[in-house]
């Protein structure tokens, strides 16, 4: 049994939803959500709690069963609070700013790194060494600052290039004579 899978997902006020066959769609203050399910689930909606149960008991309606309810529960929160991702440069020289709708990146190439933000997704930069991502798709915001990490990825010798804030980079020892 899954022990995701079996948690409801409850709405919180100013939050509705409405499901009509496999389709959910999910409304509030932050805008409009919707997913469809596979047909190895089944999904309830009752007194402001949606329910996801598999529809038998095969291998992959128990995958689904988990994945259906973190995806309803995903566009629940993002349409009440959203996400958001940070991430930090350190290195000589890498520095970030936004630029009307690209972000400016030097990461120490012969040329700068544009990128053009996606749209439902909001970039700012309050420091030139910090870049803060927010929107209310939980893919999309992870989609983007892993592209963006992708292009220095931070190396295990001093440490050099973009990570998320917070993570913990394994050093390595440098050569010896």
């Amino acid at each position: 049994m899954s022990r995701i899978g079996k948690r409801p997902v409850e709405l919180p006020a100013g939050v509705t939803a409405s499901v009509s066959g496999q389709t959910v769609e999910v409304k509030g203050p932050k805008g409009v959500h919707t997913f469809n399910a596979t047909d190895d689930v089944t999904i309830t909606l009752e007194d402001n709690i949606i329910t996801v149960r598999p529809r038998g008991n095969s291998k992959r309606s128990l995958q689904q069963w988990g994945m259906s309810r973190t995806m309803v529960a995903n566009m629940v929160t993002g349409v009440t609070t959203g996400f958001k991702k940070e991430l930090e440069l350190s290195g000589v020289g890498y520095r970030a700013q936004m630029q009307g709708n690209t972000l400016k990146l030097s990461l120490g190439y012969s040329h700068d790194v544009n990128f053009e933000v996606p749209e439902g997704v909001s970039i700012t930069c309050p420091k030139q060494t910090e870049i803060t991502i927010e929107g209310d798709d939980a893919q999309l915001v992870g989609q983007v600052a892993a592209k963006i990490r992708g292009w220095r990825e931070p190396e295990p010798y001093k440490g050099k290039g973009i990570k998320y804030k917070g993570e913990y980079i394994f050093r390595k020892e440098g050569k010896k004579k």
